[in-house]
């Protein structure tokens, strides 16, 4: 299941990535609440906020570290759990769709532009919310796995 996660992510992000490049500028911007939420062609050749922009050959390094590593933790500890299973392929899904974009295209395209209580939010994709989510279902999974541990231990 983790895997067919991955792929789901990675295709549904070069499709929504795909479609940015070829229908927009780069900066153009398109209201879809206003105030609210744009669809803005934005490219980001760093890591999350823009940092360490330009740093390609860092992010090849620690993206394949950590897929492998993944990878490796999928099939040692996910089978039959997809408590952990769903949130690794989130994450493994988000990591090679981002690591597609600097490979083939040497940055990453971002479009999902928010206003949060009038903050204007980092623009992002599909690949950063998979990561997003994947991390934030992990955490869940483990504040969980240890409540119940302790539960267990007071028993």
């Amino acid at each position: 299941m983790p895997y067919i996660i991955a792929i789901i992510m990675i295709a549904l992000d070069q499709l929504t990535k795909w479609l940015v490049v070829v229908n927009m500028e780069r900066g153009e911007s398109i209201p879809l609440i206003p105030d609210v939420a744009y669809i803005t062609s934005h490219r980001n050749a760093g890591a999350a906020f823009g940092i360490l922009q330009g740093q390609m050959w860092f992010f090849y390094i620690i993206t394949v570290i950590v897929v492998t590593g993944l990878i490796y933790y999928i099939r040692k500890e996910a089978k039959g759990q997809p408590s952990l299973g769903i949130p690794l392929g989130l994450i493994l899904g988000g990591a090679i769709g981002n690591f597609i974009d600097r490979v083939f295209r040497g940055e990453v395209v971002d479009f999902a532009d928010t206003f949060i209580f009038g903050y204007d939010f980092a623009i992002f994709n599909v690949a950063d919310s998979a990561l997003c989510v994947g991390v934030g279902l992990l955490l869940l999974k483990f504040i969980r796995d240890e409540v119940k541990a302790k539960k267990e231990q007071q028993a």
